[in-house]
């Protein structure tokens, strides 16, 4: 997996216009990592993607305590996983992963926290805050070629 692609964002609208540019190229069975630290906007980026697939304006809070939420969306199901407080690899196996890896789309925070368990094949988006600029960020789009090759043509926001 490698980086092929960096963005950046200088207001927060920019990263939720380019969540929504980044939609319409998932399709079921994909896989986004969201990485980066806290306050980094990965549920904004998050939200903003699963509104675009759902097309409606729909409430979209941070699964930090649920560890999953799902959406339908005529993309297929949407699986929003955060894993930060998961205590065991292992216990991930108890919130329905294998059927959303089979038909859904996953977003997936924290999944370091999967180890070894973690899905191959995924686009990583990784979100930067640059030292001593707050309001502004980085995207790192990472993937392997098929990703690449995917999203080739989606440019800057």
């Amino acid at each position: 997996m490698s980086e092929f692609a960096t963005f950046h964002i200088s207001k927060e609208q920019e990263t939720a216009k380019f969540a929504r540019k980044l939609a319409p190229y998932l399709k079921e069975k994909d896989v986004l990592f969201l990485e980066g630290t806290l306050g980094a906007g990965k549920t904004l980026f998050a939200r903003n993607l699963i509104q675009q697939l759902c097309g409606q304006d729909i409430e979209v809070p941070s699964p930090t305590f649920n560890l999953l939420l799902t959406y339908d969306s005529p993309a297929g199901e949407i699986y929003h996983y955060d894993f930060y407080r998961l205590e065991d690899p292992e216990e991930v196996w108890e919130l329905d992963l294998e059927d959303a890896l089979e038909d859904g789309i996953c977003l997936m925070e924290w999944v370091s926290q999967l180890e070894d368990l973690a899905p191959e094949g995924a686009l990583t988006v990784r979100l930067e805050i640059p030292e001593g600029e707050e309001g502004r960020r980085i995207i790192h789009l990472s993937g392997d070629e098929s990703w690449k090759a995917r999203l080739a043509d989606i440019g800057a926001v």
